[in-house]
């Protein structure tokens, strides 16, 4: 992976590409995330609810691949929904995933 490829992935988005956490259709946690790292860290504290309703529905993985264009990332975390984990054990598979890419991304610097 190229040095151009990575700092696009570890970008801040502008807001209006910022993944916006929601605990069902309609209902914004007021949590949102411009960038991998803001990402990460909103992964410890929004609401778990959230978590469930973004991954089985391809939230992160689209967002990611579309958004960072990070399909490998993208691609570890869809398969997580194939685990059906639920509450506590998806976030923290889904922060150990993407702490794991955080790091080595930010190894090739």
């Amino acid at each position: 992976m190229n040095r151009q490829a990575i700092e696009r992935i570890l970008r801040r988005v502008p807001r209006e590409n910022a993944f916006y956490f929601f605990t069902s259709i309609g209902n914004y946690t007021g949590e949102n995330a411009a960038s991998l790292e803001e990402f990460l860290e909103k992964l410890k504290t929004v609401n778990s609810k959230s978590l469930e309703f973004h991954l089985y529905r391809g939230d992160f993985e689209r967002w990611i691949a579309e958004t960072l264009e990070d399909k490998e990332l993208a691609e570890r975390i869809g398969k997580i929904r194939s685990s059906s984990l639920l509450g506590e054990k998806i976030r923290e598979r889904l922060y150990s995933i993407v702490k794991e890419r955080h790091r080595e991304l930010k190894g090739f610097f």
